[in-house]
């Protein structure tokens, strides 16, 4: 039986654990952000942990002295001045060493456990391929906990079912990495040994079903047959949705706002898809009443949405933020920019107009280029064969001097530290908030007289 809904796994940690538990309680598939996890965990720990929440699920961490090194490590009791400058975590590199796998895994790990806690529910959890440095870490972490459903997009994640499976049984496994210069027999790799990280064997954990977030029947059967594991199902994502969306197939061409211009042969043929015989979902636009139905004629077990639950009282982003968007989209002025160099992936992403964010040029020419967070590095090979690491939005001098190509600077965010000022963990960084096209039509999600909404009214509109 298959989640009719699915909720969106959304920035870094708008979709958190009170947003995805909420989901889960009504019989939905609530889903939370595995992206930069560790960063907001640490982040809510120097806060002070404000309600215990995070030593509440670590108690239940299966080897209590990590659980304790890491919360000692990192908690700060709340007071009553302004919070202090974030501890930052080292950065992911392919060989990432024993402290920065244990916050990583016991960060997802706590999560997925708040999560799930007081319902029988299922919960998943998303990451992008494109952040590979740090998904094993992340996918153990939420395994340990017992998470239901991997999701993954933002690339071609081919070998992670057979990493679930190896996971599931605590085996040394790996992931092959993009590396930029690397010759065609170059095999770069990063590695986790369950382990030699906990220190001893536990029992097998539940292996979750994996779902390829796909924009085109061409990748989604390429994973069905080519994957080293078993793929459980595919979330078809159009170019309205919100996050990064897939380039558009050919040559890239901008309207007159400067957006790409998808076109027919960005529409998925859902033949092929239906062939396979895997459950798959409609994402991008259906969250609205009757939508769920309008899948369902296309063969679709159900939806994903996003957008609509971003905004809601129980998701992770800033208040003031959610409200300024309401605001915009009650008096017809939301407004989102697919913007085509704003990623340092590459890939375009989807930017909300909202003052006093990066979405205002003038903020971002502003800014300070700095790269502390890294989660979107691309490693690069050395002349010497050894790994550096890059990202199109750090420093150009750095960037350049690394062997970065100036054309890959400009327009280029840094994302990391945006993401995580949306939750007002960022401090002296600027927000940038993105959402699907549907931001402009939240509003039929408010009750009359109300100015905000619950992930409840969500679902009960999607159901109407």
């Amino acid at each position: 039986m298959y989640p009719e809904i699915i909720q969106g796994g959304m920035g870094i940690g708008v979709s958190n654990w009170r947003l995805a538990n909420a989901v889960s309680r009504m019989g939905h598939l609530g889903v939370i952000s595995g992206a930069a996890l560790d960063t907001v965990f640490v982040r809510r720990l120097g806060e002070g942990d404000i309600g215990g929440h995070l030593r509440r699920a670590i108690e239940t961490f299966p080897i209590p002295e990590i659980a304790r090194r890491v919360y000692d490590r990192y908690f700060v009791p709340k007071s009553d001045g302004p919070p202090a400058k974030p501890k930052l975590l080292k950065m992911f590199t392919a060989d990432a060493d024993q402290e920065t796998l244990e916050v990583a895994i016991v960060a997802n790990f706590a999560e997925v456990t708040l999560a799930k806690a007081g319902h029988t529910g299922v919960v998943g959890i998303n990451l992008l391929e494109k952040a590979q440095l740090g998904n094993l870490a992340a996918l153990y972490g939420a395994m340990l906990a017992g998470v239901d459903y991997v999701l993954m997009g933002a690339g071609i994640p081919r070998e992670i079912p057979g990493v679930l499976d190896k996971l599931a049984d605590h085996e040394k496994t790996s992931l092959k990495i993009e590396v930029a210069g690397a010759a065609s027999d170059d095999d770069y790799r990063t590695w986790l040994e369950p382990i030699a990280v906990l220190g001893k064997k536990l029992k097998p954990l539940k292996r979750p079903k994996f779902l390829a977030i796909i924009s085109s029947a061409v990748l989604a059967l390429t994973l069905a047959k080519k994957s080293n594991g078993v793929v459980n199902g595919f979330i078809v994502e159009t170019p309205q949705a919100g996050g990064h969306n897939a380039p558009p197939r050919g040559n890239m061409e901008l309207d007159s706002r400067g957006q790409p211009v998808y076109g027919s042969r960005d529409q998925v043929d859902l033949r092929p898809l239906k062939d396979l015989g895997l459950p798959f979902w409609m994402a991008g636009t259906y969250g609205a009443p009757g939508k769920l139905k309008e899948a369902k004629t296309l063969g679709a077990v159900g939806i994903q949405v996003g957008t609509a639950f971003a905004f809601c009282r129980e998701s992770g982003l800033d208040q003031k933020l959610k409200d300024a968007v309401i605001a915009d989209a009650l008096a017809g002025k939301a407004d989102v920019f697919t913007d085509p160099a704003a990623s340092p992936t590459g890939f375009p992403f989807k930017v909300v107009s909202v003052e006093g964010s990066l979405s205002d040029n003038t903020i971002y020419e502003k800014r300070k280029r700095v790269c502390d967070i890294g989660y979107l590095r691309r490693p690069y090979k050395r002349d010497d064969g050894t790994l550096g690491y890059r990202c199109a939005a750090e420093p150009v001098s750095h960037y350049l001097r690394k062997g970065g190509d100036i054309k890959n600077t400009i327009g280029r965010k840094c994302l990391c530290n945006g993401l995580t000022a949306n939750l007002g963990l960022g401090y002296d960084e600027a927000p940038i908030v993105t959402a699907g096209d549907e931001v402009r039509n939240i509003g039929q999600f408010l009750k009359s007289g109300e100015t905000s909404y619950s992930a409840e009214d969500v679902i009960e509109k999607l159901l109407s």
